[in-house]
């Protein structure tokens, strides 16, 4: 069972009257970690921390656990592999549509939510004048119109969006959550009247104030943000509000039920019994600032999107214009095939990702292991030779750290 810890942050600055708040923290051993990206907005596709983002804002997963980026300074969306090497997939051509680069995202007016359905297919919210409209991109990056480009009812680059098992698509607007069946284009009122205001109900007979981003759990139930209020709309369209609290943006869902939130500088979950604990950052004032370490140490600047894969959280961490990983229980994992004779050389090869964090040891027989370095991965495959070598010693072999 997860346990919890309170931690008070008791500094209270009075000339800005700034208040000491208590935060509860999930205490799973939650670690962040920098995935892809550093310190320098730009544009590069390499591996790890020598590839550069400029205010990545939105990310999503496939079945494969490649991730998607919304690169929206670079215009383009950027593709994470499991190893962090980082290409683009769509963007930095002339076209409208079309194939993967040969694509121009910034001829759109503007470019707003992006989500992935159960087909691994993305789709991303794009306005050209007084239209809005999906753009829907294949995971060969051929890039097309979904809705013929005259926009559907109420759609805007701010809506949400979230699929069902079904393959509908479900996005907010207009006080409305509404659903589209991409199959026959049929779109219809799945709740809410119209009327800002908040009302609990059936279908049409609820009222939302400004509802923005969406979830669907395995159920199928819909979980929407609605102003202050996080609204549940079971599969028989009811819709029931099930907290108040102050949980931020919904991001993802995972099997337990727990939705994924992400706040101005932490990422958060909300349980299934609608309590809220942080995963990692901090609720209180945190001017931007970038840290790794276990979740109450970590520091965010303006995370923006988050989603689940490879059984971790990966943010979109704006304004340090890098992809943070957030891992559960994190335990250092052997490289394999690092293990080498020093009959070779007193040493090891690590093929690994690079900008991660790895620990070399060694052994005169595999069974006892001494450390000998920490070595940041600055390329890949990364030769780290022992200058000191010590009589006896005849194996070595390299961990990738939490």
């Amino acid at each position: 069972m997860k346990t919890k810890i309170i931690a008070v942050f008791a500094a209270v600055m009075a000339s800005f009257g700034w208040k000491a708040i208590a935060q509860t923290y999930d205490t799973n051993n939650d670690t962040v970690s920098t995935f892809a990206g550093n310190s320098i907005p730009g544009y590069i596709d390499a591996q790890g921390a020598l590839a550069e983002f400029s205010s990545p804002s939105q990310i999503v997963s496939d079945t494969s656990s490649n991730l998607f980026v919304w690169d929206g300074g670079n215009y383009r969306i950027r593709k994470i592999t499991q190893n962090g090497t980082v290409s683009t997939l769509v963007g930095g051509g002339g076209d409208f549509t079309g194939y993967g680069t040969n694509v121009s995202l910034s001829a759109y007016s503007s470019i707003g939510t992006m989500a992935i359905d159960r087909n691994n297919t993305i789709w991303l919210l794009a306005n050209y004048f007084s239209y809005t409209f999906f753009l829907n991109i294949q995971t060969n990056g051929i890039v097309s119109i979904q809705n013929g480009g005259s926009g559907l009812t109420n759609l805007s680059t701010s809506s949400g969006i979230c699929f069902d098992s079904q393959n509908n698509l479900y996005y907010s607007g207009g006080n409305r959550i509404w659903k589209y069946i991409p199959a026959s284009e049929n779109l219809q009122v799945y709740a809410g009247s119209g009327i800002s205001a908040h009302l609990d109900g059936n279908g049409i007979y609820s009222e939302f104030n400004s509802p923005t981003t969406l979830v669907c759990d395995q159920a199928n139930n819909i979980y929407v943000q609605d102003g202050s209020f996080v609204r549940k709309i079971d599969s028989s369209q009811n819709v029931a509000t099930i907290t108040n609290a102050s949980v931020g943006n919904l991001m993802a869902i995972d099997n337990s039920g727990n939705i994924v939130c992400v706040n101005v500088n932490s990422i958060s979950k909300l349980t299934a019994t609608t309590n809220v604990l942080i995963y990692a950052g901090t609720t209180s004032y945190s001017p931007g600032t970038y840290t790794n370490g276990i979740g109450i140490l970590a520091r965010f600047n303006n995370p923006s999107g988050a989603c689940l894969s490879q059984g971790s959280i990966f943010v979109a961490d704006n304004g340090n214009y890098r992809i943070r990983q957030i891992s559960f229980n994190p335990q250092p994992q052997v490289v394999t095939g690092a293990n080498l004779g020093i009959g070779t050389f007193a040493g090891v090869t690590i093929t690994g990702t690079v900008g991660r964090t790895y620990q070399i040891q060694s052994s005169p027989n595999m069974a006892t292991w001494t450390t000998r370095a920490t070595v940041l991965l600055t390329s890949s495959p990364y030769l780290w030779i022992d200058q000191n070598p010590i009589a006896g010693n005849k194996f070595y072999q390299a961990l990738l750290l939490p």
